[in-house]
């Protein structure tokens, strides 16, 4: 067997693992454990051959649920010590400002990310616990932090600046971030592929569409903008968090209604979006709603492809000319609906979607534009496991 790579992606009460072949992206094992500290846990683990062992019981660290992970390899194969494990590659969320490219796991980086938790109070704590845990486990392994904002640290200035007090920008780090961006970069080199170009000589929009949501513009390779700000909130509607608003809603609501900030902000994050329109965050029950002729379903659709198409627009001024528009993720690789109705109306921008194309099969990256468009219209699955072992194996490897 290859060398392989031990992708983490610890959660506040979860912890998703995927045993990854940096080179070809072959999983031999991966599963999910949830309701980690909970007194029903669930760990569900899935095999090469597309088997499935489930083991329902109580997980009150996340020590004992990465030791159960361990032990369904062991069972299901195949076991841990048995592959050339050259790296634990961890998802964190947030970098901040001083992480830009995959690093190797010490001590200073662990405090580093600590320092940033103000940053992502939801994510990098779990991320930290997780860290912490395979530190210990493996501890002759190297451990690789992967991070969420790093793509975006190519941004210029005047993309990721507020236009807020220097104090705020200087000592509390106020600013655009971004996030997605492992999958924003796998995909950026995915579709430069397809199209047979260098992604350096390569313009796109990326739609990163799932229930958290973002549109990226890449210019050249790199990210020059994107949606999320300083956290996943801002941008697209998303399946519960609300995207853009007027950032005086907080102030509007404490005022009149007496409502505490933290119970603000939870219902932007937690009850707004599509869930917020009509009652589901899950595009594919507001779609079954839309088609049974459900006004609230059929507006939270509109106003979700609405706000694509204004990003779409917004940043295809930012780059000036675009090679292609790429859609990723649940929503992006599997609603032809979403698809379409979110490109409607910018032939003249070059943009169309060839509807048998489009309706048609996506069993991997698929052109849906007619051959005649000056602007590609794409699907590329998206990785973000295989990407965090491929940068992980670029800093351990041979």
């Amino acid at each position: 067997m290859g060398q392989y790579v031990l992708v983490v992606n610890a959660g506040s009460s979860s912890l998703k693992y995927r045993l990854v072949d940096p080179v070809s992206g072959d999983t031999p094992g991966g599963g999910l454990v949830e309701q980690i500290g909970e007194p029903a846990g669930r760990l569900k683990h899935v095999m090469a051959d597309g088997g499935r062992h489930t083991d329902e019981g109580a997980f009150p660290t996340f020590e004992g649920a990465l030791q159960a992970a361990a032990q369904a390899f062991d069972q299901h194969g195949p076991s841990l010590r048995d592959v050339d494990l050259v790296a634990v590659g961890h998802r964190v969320v947030h970098g901040g400002e001083r992480f830009a490219q995959p690093t190797l796991v010490d001590d200073d980086v662990v405090a580093a990310i600590a320092e940033l938790v103000p940053l992502a109070p939801l994510h990098n704590p779990g991320n930290l616990k997780g860290i912490e845990v395979c530190r210990r486990l493996f501890p002759d392994v190297a451990h690789v932090a992967v991070f969420d904002t790093a793509f975006h640290q190519t941004m210029p200035p005047v993309a990721f600046t507020y236009a807020v007090p220097a104090a705020w920008r200087d000592e509390h780090m106020i600013r655009r971030y971004g996030f997605h961006g492992t999958s924003h970069g796998f995909v950026a080199g995915a579709a430069a592929r397809l199209l047979g170009r260098d992604p350096q000589d390569t313009n796109l929009v990326v739609l990163h569409l799932g229930n958290g949501a973002s549109a990226t513009a890449v210019r050249r390779g790199v990210s020059v903008d994107t949606s999320m700000g300083l956290t996943p909130l801002e941008g697209l509607v998303m399946g519960t968090r609300s995207g853009d608003v007027d950032p005086a809603v907080h102030a509007h609501l404490h005022r009149q209604l007496g409502w505490p900030l933290d119970d603000i902000d939870h219902a932007l994050n937690h009850d707004s979006g599509l869930k917020g329109l009509c009652g589901h965050n899950d595009s594919r029950k507001v779609e079954e709603l839309m088609a049974r002729g459900d006004a609230a379903a059929a507006l939270a659709f509109d106003v979700f492809c609405y706000r694509i198409r204004k990003y779409v627009g917004a940043y295809y001024a930012v780059l000036g000319e675009v090679d292609a528009v790429v859609f990723t993720a649940g929503i992006g690789e599997r609603s032809p609906l979403t698809r379409a109705a979110a490109l409607s109306g910018l032939e003249r921008l070059g943009i169309a979607v060839d509807e048998a194309r489009n309706t048609g099969p996506i069993d991997g990256p698929t052109v849906i534009s007619p051959d005649d468009s000056e602007v590609a219209v794409l699907v590329v699955p998206t990785d973000e496991e295989w990407e965090i072992a491929r940068q992980a194996l670029s800093l351990v490897g041979p």
